[in-house]
């Protein structure tokens, strides 16, 4: 049999990765000879941009954020010859918003499929719901390792209880005595305390720490030993402030003789020496939502006395006197729990003997056959057949998504407004549109895909606008590359563009004091926005207040502000549209997707049916003159289209092609059809050769896209506002697509009959 698994893996530090690597192992199965029985093969998932020195298993890698390796990885699993695939799931290994990107890779899945659930929320989030249960809905088992599990499964998930299994949690078969594993400690005089695994505050430390002056009062001998460090994630976001607040307090307490911080992630073989020279092992989570913890089972498999706070697993595997509870963040109980222990040792011993007997029964060679139970018993019945959930969206047709011609366009000031082909046109400077944009796409990266490049250009787009603010919140445009204003005041485009992202920064900004100065600046900003004429630029500020709105629902006057600009949209269309021209102008000019996407906005935050009709109708009329038979056509800024003249077709520019992007992305949000996200794809392929020229703007070698294409063909130079566009678009594309796999069809049907009756 050949088993294909998909989950972290060693060297990765992570509990899910050490734990995939023993299920691999103790599945090979062994002959007469010693011949493994069976064939395996891995593939990997990668945090961020790291990579690994992987063993041989190891047939193939999934950077987390990188969408196309799922769709890749599906298609190697399908034509490697593996019988069945066990996929080991925890929200935070798996890319996009929940994990949601591991949902089309299963979709994709031809052969049997077993997951493994490491982690089920009893209150999950919107999205958290809608993926696990589309998960289990597509595995052919479920496996889950606690009683609790299955409840939560069964009862708010809505999961068959026939299609999940209680398969323990495995631990290795590795055994040493008590006295020889002190000795080699030099432990042998230590009544040890140990926790151990990846450390962060939601571990409790600090509760164990504050309990100790107490026990050492009556006894002195007491160590208390943390084996670990600070998990990957944490000190990516936080560094070593957590430990750093522990070793401030163990000096406070005069704790230093007491207790030993080791910052190690050690082998197994170690591990269990420490968990054999320790007299109890202590898991104080501070709250109880968690439902399988691999340092627990480890404790008990080395027979190890527990004291643990009461969270699901350690409630439910503590029973039977194999180990004690104490209550959240509570060190006076704690203490008196440990003082009894220390001073009946005959009841420490007799919970030790009742945890390694359990421990006897869930060895990994023993959960390593009733996993090849289960799936032989799978592959003996056919695989369940489910409605294949497919989109238009082709991910691997999208050249990988680059930053690097960005990087290019920007220096210490903000991004350079032109080039000449792809170098930097330092003569032409600075203007806040760009930087607007950027700032817009690099939240818009951060958020999709984690990568920290984004994060590094943030502050330099956000302090632009900031710098070329005005005191009556107005903003300047255009500064030279020297540094000198080049006007006093900006055009309203580049003012509503800026407020779009700096309502998009307020909804989505990665840490405090990006959300601070971007709120800041777009208050500043606020008494100039019933001051807007331009239609443009009313729309623009629209969709920055409906993103503000967002996080923000209960902010009265913003809503009030909403409202005003929105009806001036609604006036513009009722004073120009006619029966066969059904618009707000009485020409299409350019960005002219803007428009009804600033109503499709409106209409999430507005109940109001005028502000969805307008939108839907001026949607349908834009596509009418502009989509035909899958090939985008945006206006031509040369000429434009009047009413009654001639469209023009040159001068066609990114932007526009962007702006029908979003604005087809929009309606499929609004009502979940997705035919609009054909039409949000077809529109994007404007950037790769599916326009009127047939000629690709992206520029495979820059990572660049052309400004346009004129009647000669296309203008090569490839400034900031084209290369925006299209990586704006491409981060659309990308977002639609996660967003469909999450998409709940019951749902959908609600959101058009709800649009229909507002």
């Amino acid at each position: 049999m050949k088993l294909a698994y998909i989950g972290t893996y060693p060297p990765r530090e992570c509990g899910i990765g050490t734990f995939t690597q023993n299920l691999t192992q103790s599945m090979l199965g062994f002959d007469d000879q010693g011949i493994a029985e069976n064939e395996l093969l891995v593939v990997a998932l990668n945090d961020g941009n790291q990579n690994y020195n992987y063993p041989k298993e190891v047939k193939l890698q999934i950077q987390q954020e990188q969408q196309t390796d799922y769709l890749e990885a599906a298609n190697y699993i399908n034509l490697s010859g593996a019988d069945i695939c066990i996929l080991e799931h925890e929200f935070g290994i798996f890319g996009g918003l929940s994990g949601v990107y591991i949902l089309p890779l299963l979709h994709r899945l031809e052969i049997p499929c077993i997951v493994t659930l490491h982690t089920i929320l009893d209150a999950p989030s919107y999205s958290e719901k809608a993926i696990l249960k589309e998960i289990c809905k597509m595995a052919d088992k479920v496996v889950v390792m606690s009683h609790k599990a299955i409840s939560f499964l069964t009862e708010i998930y809505d999961v068959k209880q026939e299609k999940i299994l209680l398969i323990e949690h495995g631990v290795p078969n590795i055994h040493f005595d008590r006295l020889p594993a002190k000795t080699e400690f030099k432990l042998t005089k230590k009544k040890v305390i140990l926790t151990f695994g990846f450390i962060g505050r939601n571990k409790g430390i600090e509760t164990v720490i504050n309990a100790l002056p107490e026990v050492i009062k009556t006894h002195p001998e007491v160590l208390y030993i943390v084996l670990g460090k600070t998990h990957p994630n944490v000190l990516r976001h936080e560094g070593e402030e957590y430990r750093t607040f522990l070793q401030l307090l163990i000096k406070n307490l005069n704790l230093q003789s007491h207790v030993l911080m080791l910052n190690e992630f050690i082998g197994e073989v170690e591990l269990f020496k420490y968990l054999s020279a320790c007299d109890i092992y202590i898991t104080p989570y501070l709250n109880e939502a968690q439902i399988t913890s691999g340092t627990l089972s480890y404790a008990m498999g080395a027979g190890c006395a527990v004291v643990s706070t009461p969270y699901w697993h350690a409630a439910e595997l503590l029973t039977e006197d194999r180990g004690r509870l104490f209550d959240f963040n509570n060190s006076e109980q704690l203490a008196a729990l440990l003082n009894e222990l220390f001073d009946q040792p005959e009841t420490l011993k007799q919970i030790q003997e009742n945890a390694y007997e359990y421990g006897k029964n869930v060895t990994w060679p023993k959960i390593g056959k009733k996993y090849l139970h289960l799936c032989n018993s799978l592959l003996s019945f056919p695989k369940q057949v489910l409605e294949k959930k497919e989109t238009v969206i082709d991910l691997l047709l999208l050249p990988p998504f680059s930053l690097t011609h960005i990087k290019r366009l920007t220096d210490d000031t903000g991004i350079i407004q032109h080039a000449k082909f792809g170098i930097p046109n330092l003569k032409e400077g600075y203007c806040l549109d760009d930087n607007a944009r950027a700032l817009l796409m690099v939240l818009m990266t951060y958020k999709q895909k984690k990568d920290e490049k984004a994060l590094e250009f943030m502050p330099i787009y956000l302090s632009y606008i900031h710098y070329m603010q005005n005191t009556d919140g107005s903003f300047r445009n255009f500064l030279s590359f020297n540094r000198n204003f080049l006007d006093e005041v900006g055009s309203e485009d580049s003012f509503g563009r800026t407020i779009w992202a700096l309502g998009y920064l307020i909804g989505n900004a990665p840490n405090d004091a990006y959300y601070q100065t971007g709120k800041l600046v777009f208050f500043d900003a606020m008494p100039n926005f019933e001051k807007l004429q331009s239609i443009r630029s009313i729309a623009n500020t629209v969709i920055g207040i409906c993103y503000y709105l967002k996080t923000n629902p209960s902010d009265e006057p913003v809503l009030d502000t909403l409202k005003s600009l929105t009806q001036k949209l609604l006036h513009q269309y009722a004073v120009s549209h006619s029966e066969d021209w059904k618009w707000f102008e009485h020409l299409l000019a350019y960005d002219n997707g803007m428009l009804p996407l600033a109503l499709l906005h409106a209409a999430q935050i507005l109940p109001d049916k005028q502000i969805v009709d307008v939108a839907m109708t001026t949607m349908e009329f834009l596509e009418e003159h502009t989509l035909k038979d899958g090939i985008l056509s945006v206006i031509g800024n040369d000429k434009w289209y009047a009413k009654d003249g001639e469209r023009s077709f040159f001068a066609q520019q990114p932007i526009d092609a962007m702006a029908m992007v979003l604005m087809f992305h929009q309606a499929f949000l609004l009502t979940g059809d997705k035919k609009y996200l054909t039409k949000l794809f077809d529109s994007f392929m404007w950037f790769l050769g599916e326009n009127d020229l047939r000629m690709s703007l992206y520029d495979f070698e820059t990572k660049g896209c052309c400004d346009g294409f004129e009647n000669y063909g296309i203008n090569r130079n490839q400034g900031a506002e084209s290369s925006l566009a299209y990586l704006i678009s491409h981060l659309t594309v990308l977002q639609a697509y996660e967003e469909f796999y999450k998409a709940d069809a019951s749902a959908v049907s609600e959101k058009i009959k709800d649009l229909q009756s507002v």
